[in-house]
This record gives structure tokens, sequence and C-alpha cells, in this order.
């Protein structure tokens, strides 16, 4: 039977070397490398080959103007890339706490403001493109 692990607190993210893993609300790791077939006349089935990679880092944060916080950090990024690092928990790097670089993401769009009366501010951020890589030690 599978051992599987949740977690609920103190994950880290760290976007263009400023942590804002106290502004993080969701962090969605996609490594998709596209789907080339390969097939030929001698093959009994379909076959296939790795492409380009597609990579994808998508994030919540709260919207916070502070010096440091989520708009001074973003603001500039927008048409530039950056790199990104995500670790399922803040603790140091290990085999059951790797790390993952996300480096060469583009960011194209950022909603500075993005309100409703009553509620936090939040905004969504897509960083695409970048080679990922993982490390299981520091």
């Amino acid at each position: 039977m599978a051992i599987s692990s949740t977690y609920l607190s103190n994950p880290s993210v760290t976007i263009n070397a400023v942590d804002l893993s106290d502004q993080c609300t969701s962090a969605v790791i996609n490594y998709v490398s596209e789907q080339l077939e390969n097939t030929t006349f001698s093959n009994t089935s379909r076959s296939f080959t790795s492409g380009l990679y597609s990579n994808t880092v998508t994030v919540t944060l709260y919207q916070s103007y502070s010096a440091s916080e989520t708009e001074a950090s973003i603001y500039n990024l927008v048409g530039t890339t950056t790199t990104l690092v995500l670790k399922p928990t803040s603790s140091a790097v290990g085999a059951t706490n790797p790390s993952y670089t996300l480096t060469g993401a583009f960011l194209s769009a950022h909603t500075p403001i993005n309100a409703s009366l009553g509620e936090l501010s939040t905004i969504d951020l897509t960083f695409a493109g970048g080679v990922l890589t993982k490390a299981t030690s520091a």
C-alpha cells in the first residue's frame, strides 16, 4: 500500500530571489514534455519520443503593496524571464523535501489590482517556459 504525504503548511515559494511564502496560498508546477510520434511501418503499436518541454508554474498570492512584498516584487517581471524555487516545506532540501527550480520562466501578465469589497485581494500568476530542475540534496 502506498503512503502519501500531505503538506498543509509552511511550503517555500521564492520568485526572483524574493521569498513570497508568506503571501502565497497556492502553487502548481506543471512539468510537460511534448509528445512526438515516431511510429514507423515496422511498429505494431504507436511509438513516441520526447519533444520540447512546456513547463509552467502558477501561483496565487495575496496582493501586498509594502516594500519587498508582492507588488514590488512582481510588477517589473512582466515581459521578462526569472527564476522560481518551490519546496513542499521550508525545511532543508532532502529526499522527502525536494527543491524545484524553474529557470528562465516568462511572466506575460500581472493584475496589479484585483479587489472586491470585504475580501482579501489575491492575484494569480502563471510563469511559462524555462528549464525545471529537481534537487534532493543541498
